[in-house]
């Protein structure tokens, strides 16, 4: 049964990233910015229900930039739950971009690759970044700059707080939890860590019929005379804080 239900959804949900590249396609040229989050924010809607994944958003959503978003990483379908909740440009490793028909999807939405190994590379997003948010875009990052397996987060990676540094601009705390619906426990259907492939982790997100994904956003903070790495510290202590947060929690 959980078999049949995964290749019926798998077929939905390629359907549903076709049509997602033909609208980025045939469409994105003459929306607006506001149209065009409006259009990402229900495909991804539509192709979470597809997949049998329940949305859950706490805290206050933002409504406009400049903002610097900063997550927890531990899903392949991370950027689509954020998307889910709340539109932003990406900033994601550059192997992403290789991904099949995902990383095409995710390419025409405005993400912006990074070769986290390259250190001009790093700062020439840096500077991208900081004009993206001068012009009062909103950009999320995972500063952790891998996925983890949700047990602990990684250290987050500084260099792109320089980015709100220098565009004067708030960085909003977001976590993100996989839980199971019926339990509580943390999922680990969607988590992609480790040996696991990302077909693997699809196709036991697939099969599965009690994922719940868990968006919580802090509140904007802005440096106050901290440095990249101690704003870091602080962001990345306050995602634990959200995280560990009851989900009755408003």
């Amino acid at each position: 049964m959980k078999t049949l239900r995964a290749v019926w959804r798998a077929l939905r949900a390629l359907a549903h990233v076709l049509r997602g590249l033909w609208t980025i396609r045939t469409e994105f040229g003459r929306l607006t910015p506001a149209q065009t989050q409006l259009v990402v924010r229900e495909w991804s809607r539509g192709m979470l229900r597809i997949m049998g994944v329940e949305l859950v958003v706490r805290g206050e959503v933002p409504t406009h930039g400049p903002l610097l978003v900063v997550a927890n990483h531990l899903s392949w379908l991370d950027i689509l739950v954020m998307n889910a909740a709340r539109p932003s440009r990406f900033v994601s490793k550059a192997d992403v971009q290789r991904w099949p028909l995902l990383g095409s999807l995710i390419t025409g939405a405005g993400t912006l690759y990074i070769e986290r190994e390259s250190r001009r590379d790093a700062m020439r997003v840096v500077h991208h970044v900081a004009e993206r948010l001068q012009q009062r875009d909103v950009i999320a990052v995972f500063p952790e700059g891998t996925t983890g397996d949700g047990s602990a987060l990684l250290p987050f990676h500084a260099n792109l707080f320089q980015a709100a540094i220098a565009a004067r601009a708030p960085v909003l705390p977001v976590a993100l939890r996989f839980d199971d619906r019926l339990s509580g426990e943390p999922h680990p259907a969607p988590v992609f860590v480790g040996d696991m492939t990302l077909v693997q982790s699809i196709w036991s997100t697939l099969q599965s019929s009690t994922v719940q994904a868990v968006v919580r956003f802090g509140a904007p903070t802005h440096a106050d005379g901290r440095d990249r790495r101690a704003w870091a510290q602080a962001m990345r202590d306050e995602v634990q804080r959200l995280r560990e947060a009851p989900l009755d929690q408003a």
